[in-house]
């Protein structure tokens, strides 16, 4: 047993003479035997004793290791190495301990009694000295980190944090000393923070040095009134807390610190902790909290339901946003979790003006579940939509200033050392720039789109194999083999997630353009974590891609699904001859902000997407409307969609506008398949008039320098539409059939179109 007291205050000391006696004593007691005690220290300074501890687990031991930190600014270690006497345990040798001089000069120490670790600070000429020692259970200790703070420590006394608590001694030390803390997170984050004095009346500053990414922010909150002036400081792993009692509770987020918008600033009510009212508080241990004023430990974290309450009341978008980051990345997932951040989503998605709540829904989920596959992969992945944050906190102004990376002389370390180590890594290589960006996904996808979409053919079903036989592009087909390969890996792999019935149609159809941009997207991603993940080899690399972009679409998928339940759609298959509900109306809202907030991501949609929200828009929107949805493109006109329209809805004249409207607009691939489906001499009428205009291209094309012979004589009753048809005879004659596919579709076919239109324009009856 280790224990330093003090044997008399000054006063008893001046009036009982006894200035030749130590003011204080420190001593190491053997508990068995009885009464065989050591004197360690003898002196007037205050000392504090902490034991190491052994590894965990470890059952024997020979000895034990004491740290005696000074007043005087210094901190020793005793080896007391033991022998077993007698069914007794005594101190081995009978002389002085051995000591070691582990720290000199110091002016703030730290003890991290679960890592064994010791913060502490020396002083310089123009500032101060942050060291932490390691201590290891074979007995050796190193310094193994340093790192520059500009924090001035002229003229203060020597704080002990984490070495026991002495209330009045710390209480007159506390005035006089810095009030500081490092904190640690399981993730590799080191943060000091400390607290900065003010002569402003109701202005309260402080900083946290953000060690792990090169920065320092400082704090300044202005408060109406208030008797406190130093803030209380508490580690809650992901975050860092200040809180000033009766005034705010300020929720620092330590791996996302760059932007304001992941930090929570509560005031009023919410920042208020019943059990925690003054600032005589410590945080020993992560999520744990010292009252140091009544001697209380309690354990202290984020409350979901408080979150999600809190999320729900906000009327500020950096509360909405630091909440709702908070409550993806810091809970664990659960259904209803999931489910109750959807819900607030699908009610506030006009409400948010600074950031998209979908895309940090789907953004912030896949980083939470990516991230813990592989070590480094959060360096990599991206977190957030945001590029930077212009919105303010009211009442709170921050200064950002870059400081010097921490020297850390570890080699081979593992756990935390480790972590720390790849984040300091991390920003030396400006981490921004390493993480993944849809910049040249978004243009390589352009890029193909206009190429092939926009050809006279059906490309994407079979016409990108006709490039097989092109020596000029083996090379690209091969690159569009394994693009759409990519996409088929990822359908198959979301396949074998999910058995439960999803939402007919996403997911039944195909989708080429949608898997051109998945496909894309897992080649891109692959390389860049390629790039920087050498280590992980090949396969896991693929899996982790394959699982990226199949979450990806799931996440879409359970938007859906909660936004479909929400508003009690039952059926996903539409009936054209009825006009869509209330509720159909606000999930077509929330669809075309999910296809707005892809766009923005270049974020591929599940296949069938497209069809689904076309046929909510014919239901629930005007013609003109609808039409001017198609014309910029939030709708997509779709084999499936248009089929059915022109297959259900009968033939009256609004119906007939509607299918006109929508048959012209139909590209020309995508228009020879499905105008046979509408039996109507408009449609007839469209179709001779394409078949017409193609074989005098062709003709254009060909170049005929011989004369057209003249055809046999048929009836002469029209001469302009004879000689049409016998042109376009001669034309077919020679080879010339862009309607392969559609064997009706002749000269014959024109000539009968054009008659009937013509009978039907002089109101005569064609038979």
């Amino acid at each position: 047993l280790a224990v330093s007291f003090c044997q008399y205050t000054e006063e008893e000391r001046v009036s009982q003479l006894l200035h030749s006696v130590s003011k204080y004593l420190t001593l190491l007691i053997e508990i068995h035997p009885i009464n065989n005690v050591r004197v360690l220290k003898a002196v007037d300074s205050c000392v504090r004793v902490q034991f190491l501890y052994p590894v965990e687990g470890r059952t024997t031991s020979t000895g034990s290791r004491l740290l005696l930190v000074s007043e005087d600014k210094y901190i020793e270690q005793f080896d007391v190495h033991v022998v077993a006497e007698e069914h007794k345990v005594v101190i081995q040798n009978s002389g002085q301990l051995p000591r070691t001089r582990v720290a000199d000069d110091l002016i703030w120490a730290q003890w991290d009694m679960m890592e064994q670790r010791l913060f502490y600070i020396v002083p310089k000429e123009s500032r101060s000295t942050l060291k932490c020692v390691q201590f290891y259970p074979d007995e050796n200790f190193n310094s193994i980190l340093e790192s520059h703070l500009d924090i001035s420590v002229n003229g203060t006394q020597l704080k002990l944090v984490n070495f026991g608590y002495d209330y009045c001694e710390d209480q007159d030390v506390a005035s006089k000393s810095l009030n500081l803390q490092v904190f640690t997170s399981k993730a590799g984050g080191l943060c000091v923070c400390c607290s900065l004095p003010s002569d402003i009346p109701g202005e309260i500053r402080y900083s946290v040095y953000f060690l792990h990414k090169g920065y320092n922010k400082t704090f300044t909150v202005s408060l109406e009134r208030t008797e406190l002036k130093e803030v209380a400081f508490m580690n809650l792993d992901y975050y860092v807390a200040a809180y000033l009692p009766g005034q705010f509770l300020h929720l620092l987020n330590i791996q996302h610190p760059d932007l304001l918008c992941y930090s929570l600033f509560l005031t009023g009510e919410d920042a208020r902790i019943d059990t925690l009212q003054n600032c005589s508080i410590r945080s020993p241990l992560t999520s744990t909290v010292l009252d140091c004023c009544v001697g209380s430990m309690y354990a202290i974290n984020i409350s979901d339901s408080a979150l999600l309450q809190f999320l729900q009341n906000s009327k500020q978008d950096s509360e909405r946003l630091a909440a709702l980051h908070c409550a993806l990345l810091h809970f664990q997932h659960t259904e209803d979790l999931e489910m109750q951040i959807i819900w607030w989503i699908s009610e506030n998605l006009s409400t948010c003006h600074s950031f998209d709540p979908i895309q940090e829904f789907i953004i912030a989920s896949l980083y939470c579940r990516m991230c813990p596959e592989t070590h480094n992969l959060d360096k990599l992945l991206p977190y957030t939509s945001l590029l930077d944050w212009i919105g303010i906190i009211p009442g709170v102004t921050c200064a950002t200033d870059i400081i010097s990376l921490p020297v850390l002389e570890c080699q081979n370390s593992k756990g935390f050392w480790e972590k720390l180590n790849s984040n300091l890594e991390s920003a030396k290589y400006a981490e921004p720039h390493l993480h993944y960006h849809n910049n040249v996904l978004r243009r390589e996808w352009l890029n193909l789109s206009e190429e092939y979409f926009n050809w006279p053919s059906t490309l994407f079903i079979w016409g990108f194999l006709f490039f097989i036989n092109q020596r000029e592009e083996r090379k690209t087909t091969a690159y569009l083999r394994n693009i759409f390969e990519n996409a088929k890996k990822v359908l198959s792999h979301l396949d074998t997630w999910d058995s439960e019935e999803r939402l007919i149609p996403l997911f039944q159809e195909e989708d080429y353009q949608q898997q051109l941009l998945m496909g894309l997207m897992v080649a891109q991603l692959k390389d860049h974590l390629m790039r920087h993940l050498q280590y992980v080899g090949k396969k896991k690399i693929d899996q982790i891609v394959l699982d990226y972009v199949a979450n990806l679409l799931n996440l879409v998928h359970r938007i859906m699904k909660e936004v479909w339940k929400r508003y009690q759609l039952h059926s996903c298959t539409f009936c054209f001859d009825e006009r869509g509900s209330a509720r159909e109306f606000a999930v077509f809202h929330i669809m075309s902000r999910i296809l707005e907030a892809a766009n923005g991501m270049c974020m591929p949609l599940p296949p069938g997407f497209h069809t689904l929200h076309l046929g909510l828009g014919v239901r629930c929107l005007p013609l003109h409307t609808l039409l001017h949805y198609i014309d910029s493109g939030v709708l997509h006109l779709t084999e499936t969609c248009v089929r059915k329209l022109l297959e259900d809805l009968d033939d009256t004249e609004e119906n007939e506008k509607l299918k006109f409207s929508i048959v012209m607009r139909l590209p020309e691939a995508l228009g020879q398949k499905v105008r046979q489906f509408w039996n109507h001499p408009i449609n007839a009428n469209l179709i001779a008039r394409k078949y017409v205009k193609l074989l005098l291209e062709k003709l254009g094309n060909r170049q005929c320098s011989r004369p057209m012979p003249e055809r046999l004589l048929v009836p002469v009753d029209f001469l302009p539409l004879n000689y049409l048809t016998n042109m376009l005879a001669e034309i077919e004659d020679q080879g010339v059939h862009p309607y392969e596919k559609q064997d009706h579709v002749n000269v014959r076919f024109v000539e009968e179109t054009a008659l009937k239109h013509t009978m039907m324009l002089l109101g005569l009856k064609y038979s």
